[in-house]
């Protein structure tokens, strides 16, 4: 199992409200979770550890070996769903904290398979040997404006409001989440990342890297890669391979 994993503020901003975390367990299958905080001062930057934290150990405590996909997505709902109560409370307690929240994509992989629940518009991704295939679907106003026919993806990418999201930790009470799982080969590799990437590296730019890349240096490669860019937004990526 190689885990490796990256975060930096990018070439604009002057904090860094990205975190993220990840993990392996005894039976040999894996965890990591990425979030991407949002809010005045340093609140997004507290929305995204506190979540991180809190994601973390829920994962990390209900964990048991030989789940199947019902009990693994149980796990990582009430994982999201108790930061999501944490961070919303600390919105409401703390003026300072006012309408901060994250995007979240947590997983849980083992050799056939992945799972993962997320909200927002960070992104999970599988990559092969030929291809590289979005995982999670971006809960964010372009997204919705692409669903409509109304933008183009390559549109999508240039639009003025396209990080807008209309999906997030700790702004609500609830917090609904969306569930996929997908096969996995031991050849393949999990790719979890924040917009600061996407937003700077084309899909097909990170396949290309990711196939001339050892998995254990290509966070570092994409963070260096999304900066060289522009580097317009905080920049995270975990990736987990066999």
């Amino acid at each position: 199992m190689i885990l490796a994993k990256k975060t930096d503020v990018g070439q604009v901003r002057s904090m860094n409200q990205d975190a993220c975390a990840a993990g392996e367990f005894p039976d040999g299958m894996a965890w990591a979770v990425v979030c991407d905080g949002m809010g005045g001062a340093a609140s997004g930057d507290v929305a995204s550890t506190t979540a991180v934290k809190i994601i973390s150990e829920r994962i990390q405590k209900s964990y048991r070996e030989g789940m199947q996909a019902n009990s693994i997505r149980s796990v990582l709902f009430t994982a999201i769903e108790a930061a999501n109560s944490v961070v919303f409370e600390m919105s409401l307690s703390n003026p300072a904290f006012e309408g901060m929240g994250t995007t979240v994509v947590a997983a849980i992989l083992r050799e056939d398979a992945v799972y993962i629940a997320h909200a927002g518009d960070s992104r999970a991704y599988r990559i092969t040997d030929s291809c590289i295939m979005q995982l999670t679907r971006d809960h964010s106003m372009v997204q919705a404006m692409v669903d409509r026919g109304e933008l183009t993806p390559s549109e999508a990418r240039e639009h003025p409001r396209k990080n807008i999201i209309t999906r997030a930790l700790g702004v609500g009470e609830r917090i609904p989440i969306d569930f996929c799982e997908e096969p996995f080969d031991k050849t393949d590799l999990l790719l979890i990342c924040t917009d600061g990437l996407t937003n700077m590296v084309e899909d097909e730019e990170i396949f290309r890297a990711a196939r001339q890349t050892a998995a254990g240096e290509l966070p570092e490669k994409l963070v260096q890669t999304a900066n060289q860019n522009g580097g317009l937004d905080n920049v995270t990526v975990v990736t987990i391979a066999y």
